[in-house]
């Protein structure tokens, strides 16, 4: 690795998560796709595009398991932004911001 990635694979981050907007469906997501709300995508801050993380929502226990391919969230305190469909999933569409743990999984390789 490049010293791109700031934490081991394994190693947890514990925030607060939230989930994209309708605003955002179709919107290019900055690997250049385009956003798909039943995807299974997620924002990261600085996670390699393609890495699998594990989500797990800490109030309800729910976990999903996602796949890092935009940047963001860009509010204090938020570690991980969902797509509604994992959103949902993990039980915090009402709530709409839910403390979470990420857990990478299986880290892909930053081609940046």
């Amino acid at each position: 690795m490049d010293g791109q990635w700031v934490r081991p694979l394994g190693e947890q981050q514990l925030g607060d998560a939230s989930y994209y907007g309708s605003e955002f469906n179709g919107r290019r997501m900055a690997n250049g796709r385009r956003f798909d709300p039943r995807s299974t995508s997620v924002a990261h801050k600085t996670l390699p595009f393609g890495t699998k993380v594990l989500v797990t929502n800490l109030g309800n226990g729910r976990s999903a398991t996602a796949t890092v391919e935009d940047r963001g969230p860009f509010v204090r305190g938020r570690i991980i932004d969902l797509s509604p469909r994992l959103a949902e999933h993990l039980g915090m569409i009402v709530q709409g911001v839910a403390p979470v743990e990420v857990t990478p999984v299986e880290l892909a390789e930053a081609p940046e």
